[in-house]
């Protein structure tokens, strides 16, 4: 997903490279006065250090070899280096040049805010306001959306109760026994979407508040609204839990492999193998 910014009446391009956000140093150099390009800044000794640097904290495949012998010829009258031959010698992260329609040179954001000084001081302060602006944005949009789907699944949670209470609990059951029955049947969405029942989850995270739906990601949180829609028509239907908790934990993985891909779905609780839980 590519979000742009006024910065100075430049529209400056962000882009999201492996979770991390990389700005548009080709939309930034447009800000510049002169005929400038990104190779002159490349040619300076201190960028080259300033790379080296980050690159040695974030990047545990950065080739040092390739890089001394830049760092060594920095800063010559001869010496020229493109953003492509930097990041095939050296295996740098930080930088990239893409073709297509939002082609050029991105660069992780700390980076980015380097090179805006590089422009000038003041593009760097209002690079770094807009930046901040539009994740300040971004967080109370997450916030947002995240909360409506936590009530939403504080309704959906209400519908699942009626249908337990129609079904599944007898007339003459008294207060402490239908909360067992509520609690067991909670505890069977628990384990099809998180791998765990909530005394385990409380068990293992002693120090967080709230509960284990309260952690929950986004995307957990829209797939269990629709686990206990769904769990309201199973009962009607007069499946066992067993039967339940099988087709349930199946629908978990199918909806999280659609909103987060298999390769996220893999480092999220419920999605394993975890012993009695179907993969």
């Amino acid at each position: 997903m590519n979000r742009v910014i006024n910065v100075k009446g430049a529209e400056v391009t962000i882009a999201t490279r492996h979770g991390q956000d990389y700005i548009s140093l080709t939309d930034m150099l447009k800000a510049k006065d002169g005929d400038f390009f990104i190779s002159d800044w490349l040619r300076n000794r201190n960028t080259i250090e300033f790379l080296g640097i980050w690159e040695s904290v974030y990047n545990p495949g950065f080739n040092y070899g390739e890089f001394a012998t830049i760092k060594s010829q920095a800063g010559l009258n001869s010496y020229k280096i493109s953003v492509k031959e930097w990041v095939e010698k050296t295996n740098a992260i930080g930088l990239q040049a893409t073709a297509g329609r939002y082609g050029g040179t991105y660069a992780h954001k700390d980076i980015a805010f380097e090179f805006g000084m590089w422009i000038s001081a003041e593009f760097k302060i209002y690079l770094i306001k807009e930046f901040q602006r539009l994740k300040d944005e971004e967080s109370r949009v997450t916030s947002l959306e995240w909360s409506f789907q936590r009530t939403l699944a504080k309704v959906n949670y209400k519908i699942h109760t009626d249908a337990i209470k129609e079904r599944l609990i007898p007339p003459c059951l008294t207060k402490a026994q239908t909360s067992v029955v509520y609690a067991s049947e909670a505890d069977l969405l628990n384990v099809a979407m998180f791998g765990i029942t909530a005394a385990q989850w409380r068990q293992a995270n002693p120090d967080l508040a709230g509960n284990m739906r309260d952690a929950a990601t986004l995307e957990q949180l829209v797939v269990l609204s629709n686990l206990e829609s769904i769990n309201a028509v199973l009962i009607q239907q007069r499946l066992s839990q067993a039967e339940r908790l099988t087709q349930l934990n199946a629908i978990a993985i199918t909806q999280m492999r659609s909103l987060v891909g298999s390769e996220t779905l893999k480092r999220l609780p419920g999605t394993g193998t975890q012993k009695g839980i179907a993969k």
